[in-house]
């Protein structure tokens, strides 16, 4: 018996590499200023997806939803051995907060009709934690979070949650939802032969952009709509063409998208700098570090 499984994924900005930037004075983040990253815990999703398929079959489809830049972290997916891509871009999808954004991923999932949908715990861009529960309230899933381990049997699900002092197992009825820690799992790493091949994947978006740049400014409509249709046959025809879907594809509400549909707004954003302080060096040696142990112990840091 195969699951049909869906991770949601996010291109996030890498927060480790933050710069003065990387808040715009609304309160956005200027995700223009950070490199773009893959949600590191929707990688443990997808390994988590990926292992269901190994074990019991079935499919394993990745859906984002962004910018047509989010197709880096969508041929990343490919290259670790996801079945199929969806990319949800609409501007009047721009500015929509965890409400209007699980609202958006509902309407694409639902087309789906999993058995099994699997999230990260937490985009690293936020950390809210939203999404996935909002999610599994609009599509009527089962939800189960903070997963570490699941086992598959019929329609049920046998889940180990880390509870933060301690886990617990739980019994959920599919189809289900489930956010995963990245305690979870450790990602299998990318299989050359798919590097090689799925690097060349592209939605329509990209392809027409390609073709706008290759061919000029001095390009008519007419040339460009016929380069980007022979292109995209091509990639279909080769199995690299990653599905592009927009607001109406999916059917979705346009007063529940993006700006429209999204209640939160951003009180007081607040800089915080971290000043250092005053320290001193000790020589890796014996009587440095029994000294060290020493100071520590005397100042009741330790001991």
């Amino acid at each position: 018996m195969g699951y049909t499984s869906v991770v949601c994924v996010k291109q996030v900005p890498d927060t480790k590499r933050i710069t003065g930037n990387a808040m715009r004075e609304d309160g956005t983040v200027n995700r223009a200023a950070l490199p773009a990253i893959f949600n590191p815990e929707d990688r443990n999703a997808l390994e988590a997806a990926l292992r269901v398929r190994d074990e019991h079959g079935g499919t394993v489809t990745v859906v984002t939803m962004g910018l047509p830049s989010a197709c880096d972290v969508l041929r990343e997916a490919l290259e670790r051995g996801a079945d199929r891509c969806i990319l949800i871009t609409d501007r009047r999808a721009a500015a929509s907060d965890t409400l209007a954004t699980s609202y958006i991923l509902s309407c694409a999932v639902g087309k789906l009709k999993p058995d099994l949908v699997f999230c990260g715990r937490q985009a690293i861009d936020g950390d809210t934690a939203q999404v996935g529960p909002q999610l599994a309230e609009k599509l009527g899933f089962t939800l189960m979070t903070y997963m570490e381990e699941l086992a598959l049997e019929g329609r049920e699900a046998r889940v180990t949650r880390n509870i933060g002092n301690g886990r617990e197992t739980a019994l959920a009825r599919l189809p289900a939802l489930f956010t995963v820690m990245e305690s979870a799992n450790e990602m299998r790493p990318a299989a050359m032969r798919k590097i090689m091949k799925f690097k060349k994947a592209r939605a329509p978006m990209e392809i027409a952009n390609s073709v706008k740049t290759a061919l000029g400014v001095s390009a008519t409509p007419e040339a460009l709509a016929a380069e980007t249709s022979r292109r995209t046959e091509e990639l279909a025809a080769r199995g690299l063409l990653i599905d592009q879907w927009n607001l109406d594809d999916i059917g979705a509400r346009l007063e529940w998208c993006g700006g429209a549909g999204s209640p939160t707004r951003v009180n007081r954003v607040q800089s915080v700098v971290l000043a250092g302080g005053d320290y001193r060096e000790f020589e890796p040696t014996q009587a440095s570090i029994g000294q060290l142990v020493a100071e520590l112990v005397q100042d009741h840091t330790i001991g």
